[in-house]
């Protein structure tokens, strides 16, 4: 009897897209699937991304950088990809001197001496669309003491308040912030932008959103497997919301 293991542990490394969309498949009962299957279930993968951003499930993704302050300027820009626009100056962002893709901000801090023994931080307070609207100078200058944070559909803006001032245009904003889920796009030996503990949901979610499509009959049964597999994985919390309200929505 074997006692020796693989020595691996990078499954999720070399899962492709196209080993994804079979298993899906497979959980339906089809195989041998078209090159306009593919693209369907691709599709479908780009929108359980999005679904599970639109969620919040998806902290993996979590990125900083640090905003490079100006004189006098409140809004500082970030576009969902360098085609849509240049994203404001950053030290440390996802493309050279720029950021792009946040979908989200967590937490700001005003940063001073970035880099150095002496560089300190002061928590910036996040501010709501109400409030910010209800402030009555918005381009006063002195020193930001906190942000309100606009979610386009393009772009993510982030505005200080108040806006900073000549002693404080040296000065960084730092954030913390959450990427967007990569696309899967026609290259389907790639991996997916996906951490290991998420591989059950995204096939059991890819699966569920495959059924709709070319086995409606079996969508029940989906949902009733799901549910009662993934909850047991360990931190899989994901998918049992994901499963729990998937059923909801059935018996709704």
């Amino acid at each position: 009897m074997a006692n020796t293991t693989s020595g691996t542990v990078t499954f999720d490394k070399t899962f492709a897209v196209d080993d994804i969309i079979a298993e899906s498949y497979e959980r339906i009962g089809l195989q041998a699937t078209s090159g306009n299957q593919l693209r369907a279930a691709r599709r479908s993968l780009n929108i359980l991304f999005q679904e599970w951003g639109n969620r919040g499930l998806h902290y993996w993704e979590v990125g900083d950088t640090n905003i490079d302050l100006v004189e006098g300027q409140a809004e500082y820009t970030f576009y969902r990809e360098s085609g849509d626009g240049t994203s404001s100056t950053t030290a440390g962002g996802t493309s050279g001197s720029s950021t792009y893709g946040v979908a989200d901000v967590l937490e700001a801090t005003l940063r001073s001496d970035k880099g150095t023994t002496s560089e300190a931080d002061s928590a910036l307070t996040k501010t709501d669309r109400s409030t910010y609207s209800g402030l009555a100078n918005k381009l006063s200058k002195g020193t930001p003491s906190r942000y309100f944070v606009q979610r386009l559909i393009d772009k993510t803006t982030v505005t200080v308040y108040p806006t900073p001032d000549s002693s404080n245009a040296s000065k960084d904003v730092h954030i913390y912030f959450v990427k967007r889920i990569q696309n899967v796009d026609a290259t389907y030996t790639d991996a997916t932008d996906i951490p290991y503990r998420f591989v059950p949901c995204m096939a059991s979610g890819l699966s569920f959103y495959l059924a709709q499509k070319y086995a409606p009959q079996r969508v029940q049964i989906e949902v009733e497997w799901n549910f009662h597999t993934v909850k047991w994985l360990k931190n899989g919390m994901v998918c049992l919301f994901i499963n729990q309200n998937m059923k909801q929505n059935i018996h709704s």
